[in-house]
C-alpha cells in the first residue's frame, strides 16, 4: 500500500512539473510575442513620423506608449509580476495623447476635454493608491524555488501526519 502511494505521489509530481513547465514556456513565449510586437509597432511608427517629414506632439506621446509598453514587458520578465502602475501610465499617456489631438483639432474646449482631464486625475489619483497599498502591503513573493520548498514542507507535513 505504501508502494502504490509513493508511485502515486510521484506521478503527481511529474504532472505538476510537467504542467509548470508547458505552462512557463507558453508564458515566455507569448512575452517574448508581446515584446517583438511592441518593438515592431514602435519601429513602424517612428519610420511613419521620419516619412511624414514632421512630427507632432502625439507622434512623441505615441513613441512614450510604445516605450512604456515595452518598460513593462522587460520588468515582467525580470520580476514576473505584472507592474499595475505602468498600465495606469500607458493610460495616462493615451488619454493625454487624445486630450492633446482633440485640442489641436478642434480648436474648441468642451465636456469632452472635463470628461478626460477628469479621467487622467483618477489614474493619477488611482496610482497613488497602488504606491501607497504597495509600500504599506508589501507582496511576498515566492519563487520556484521557494513555491518547490513549500510543497516539500506540506507534503512532509502530511506524511507526518499520516504516520
Amino acid at each position: 500500500m505504501n508502494k502504490i502511494k509513493r508511485t502515486r505521489d510521484s506521478m503527481h509530481g511529474l504532472a505538476d512539473s510537467l504542467g509548470n513547465l508547458l505552462m512557463e514556456a507558453f508564458h515566455y513565449l507569448a512575452l517574448f510575442a508581446i515584446g517583438v510586437v511592441t518593438a515592431w509597432g514602435g519601429v513602424m511608427a517612428f519610420v511613419g513620423m521620419l516619412e511624414k517629414g514632421q512630427i507632432t506632439v502625439d507622434d512623441i506621446l505615441l513613441l512614450f506608449i510604445y516605450l512604456e509598453l515595452a518598460a513593462m514587458v522587460g520588468i515582467y520578465f525580470k520580476t514576473n509580476h505584472m507592474p499595475i502602475r505602468f498600465m495606469i501610465y500607458v493610460a495616462i499617456t493615451a488619454l493625454t495623447r487624445l486630450l492633446i489631438s482633440d485640442i489641436s483639432h478642434n480648436h474648441q474646449p468642451g465636456w469632452g476635454v472635463v470628461m478626460v482631464s477628469g479621467a487622467i486625475l483618477l489614474l493619477a489619483l488611482a496610482i497613488l493608491v497602488v504606491r501607497y497599498a504597495s509600500a504599506r502591503f508589501p507582496a511576498v513573493s515566492a519563487g520556484p524555488r521557494q513555491r518547490a520548498r513549500n510543497r516539500e514542507d506540506a507534503s512532509a507535513e502530511r506524511d507526518d501526519l499520516e504516520d
